[in-house]
């Protein structure tokens, strides 16, 4: 075995002894919690602001309902508004559209955001969309705030890009967190949908980070979640035939919610000339209209929220006419890469959807409508789980909002089949259609790969079974570029030589180059992948 000070240089060998320091775990959960400290407030301040500038338009657009000159003011005023944001964004760029493909790129080490100008820019471009009553929502600007906080504690600390990409999936984390009222989802988010990794120090950071950013946000705006769902009764057994049904289409739905945001984000590009760089006087515009013919379909949905927590005021049209309008307000602010997340109104939406199936079901069957919470937080996780294809994170997220594990068994096939049946629809999930868009490549291209030269270290786990399961080191083809640093056996470090023989649940340290970090991780997976 090549000695690793010789193939690694100076760098590397820094790098390897702070992964291996006694302190490096306590010191990441130290950093986490810091992230999450300065995370959770940034997201703090940006609910409160978008609260703010919500009640603001409320009461003005109230106040200017059936006098013209008042409405034509208003309209001049969106028009100040469309051209500051239109300002923000070429001064910052990346701020566009949610923000969460660019923290995926930004942990894949394809982008690197200027984080001061990230955060001031997605700041007041989110306030001021939700001043204009567009139909966007604040969770994914909540992410790119967050991820950009733990970039800047990165850069404080001087962290070299590695242990950066974690503390910025830490801030993506926090920021779900704030922004959901929800640590757990907040967790699962990061892991599942950003970092898809699951290593020891990843999880501790973002649970630091998640939860301090929770407790932060409690302390100012009060614990009570941003949509408070309680369950009357746990729905019978008997009845989940309903439940498979509304999986089914929930995958559906969720499958055709992607395709048609797709479509109109293609429509949209295909203008050309001053078209292109007017396509956010679409959503403005159609936001101007509904402000006084349609206000229940402004801003994130917290109005339609409402509603829903009193369903049997809605009649089954309204509902209809609730989803198809907030459907279109979103998929057209979408489609402008307007800089706001569609994240909380698709929650919405899928609540929308959960409550006309049951009362469709309670009209079909004679179930009690006293079960229609049940079906508005089963809406929520398939359409959740349908198009972002994250189910666990679905799952947790209906807990943290009903705050009960009554619906664990119905929430989870709902998930599941959602997510299945979008599969097999062969439509591109949502985060993952948007960063392939973002990057111009498909997902398997490989300039996909992190920057060369740079050198990462990764954690893989021998299968029991596995391929790798009783190979001395020397016997092993390594991809190239790769080397074994240590082997983690039961607690144990161990510096292993080429006659090391490697068992099942040893965790190897690797150490590669950026270059071919997925090419390494691909083959070394399948090596050390557990065979029954």
């Amino acid at each position: 075995m090549d000695d690793i000070s010789s193939q690694q240089g100076t760098g590397s060998d820094s790098q390897v002894r702070r992964r291996l320091s006694r302190r490096f775990q306590v010191n990441l959960v130290g950093e986490g919690a810091l992230v999450g400290l300065i995370g959770g407030g940034v997201v703090t301040l940006y609910r409160l602001s978008l609260s703010g500038a919500e009640r603001l338009l409320r009461k003005i657009t109230g106040a200017a309902a059936g006098n013209v000159a008042l409405v034509a003011a208003w309209a001049l005023a969106l028009l100040v508004i469309l051209i500051v944001v239109r300002a923000l964004m070429r001064w910052e760029p990346a701020t566009s559209g949610s923000g969460i493909p660019q923290v995926d790129a930004e942990v894949m080490g394809r982008m690197d955001m200027p984080w001061h100008r990230v955060i001031a820019a997605k700041f007041c471009e989110g306030t001021l969309l939700t001043f204009a009553g567009l139909s966007m929502g604040r969770e994914g600007p909540s992410v790119q705030l967050g991820g950009m906080s733990g970039k800047a504690v990165s850069r404080i600390l001087h962290r070299k890009r590695g242990e950066e990409r974690l503390l910025v999936t830490c801030g993506a984390a926090a920021g779900m967190s704030a922004a959901f009222h929800a640590p757990l989802t907040g967790v699962l988010f990061a892991i599942e949908e950003i970092h898809k990794e699951f290593t020891a120090p990843l999880i501790i950071s973002v649970m630091a980070s998640s939860v301090v950013a929770d407790f932060l946000v409690s302390q100012v705006l009060g614990i009570r979640p941003v949509i408070s769902l309680a369950f009357a009764a746990n729905l019978p057994h008997a009845d989940y035939a309903t439940v498979v049904l509304l999986g089914l289409a929930c995958g559906l739905l969720g499958a055709l919610h992607n395709r048609g945001m797709f479509a109109c984000k293609a429509l949209y590009n295909r203008l050309g000339g001053r078209a292109a760089q007017w396509k956010l006087a679409v959503p403005f515009a159609l936001a101007g209209v509904c402000a006084f013919a349609f206000p229940d379909l402004m801003c994130g949905g917290d109005a339609i929220v409402e509603k829903l927590m009193a369903p049997r005021t809605l009649t089954l049209a309204t509902m209809f006419a609730l989803l198809a309008g907030k459907y279109l307000m979103t998929t057209l602010a979408f489609g402008s890469n307007a800089p706001g997340g569609t994240l909380f109104p698709m929650v919405v939406m899928g609540g929308l959807i959960g409550a006309i199936f049951g009362l469709g079901a309670s009209a079909a069957t004679g179930l009690t409508e006293a079960y229609l919470p049940n079906f508005i937080a089963l809406g929520i996780a398939g359409l959740f789980s349908g198009a972002v294809r994250a189910p666990v994170t679905a799952v947790v997220l209906v807990f943290e909002l009903t705050g009960s594990l009554d619906a664990l068994l119905s929430v989870t096939i709902v998930s599941i089949l959602a997510y299945v049946v979008a599969n097999l629809l062969r439509v591109d999930s949502y985060y993952e259609h948007l960063l392939a868009d973002l990057l111009g490549v498909t997902p398997d291209d490989p300039s996909l790969n992190g920057e060369p030269g740079e050198k990462v270290l990764k954690t893989v786990y021998v299968g029991s079974g596995s391929r790798l399961e009783g190979m001395r080191v020397s016997e092993v083809p390594w991809p190239d570029g790769t080397r074994i640093v240590t082997i983690d056996r039961a607690g144990q470090e161990i510096v292993p030589n080429g006659e090391t023989r490697l068992l099942a649940l040893d965790g190897l340290l690797l150490i590669m180059d950026s270059e071919f970090e997925d090419d390494v991780m691909l083959k070394v997976g399948l090596m050390s992948e557990q065979r029954v």
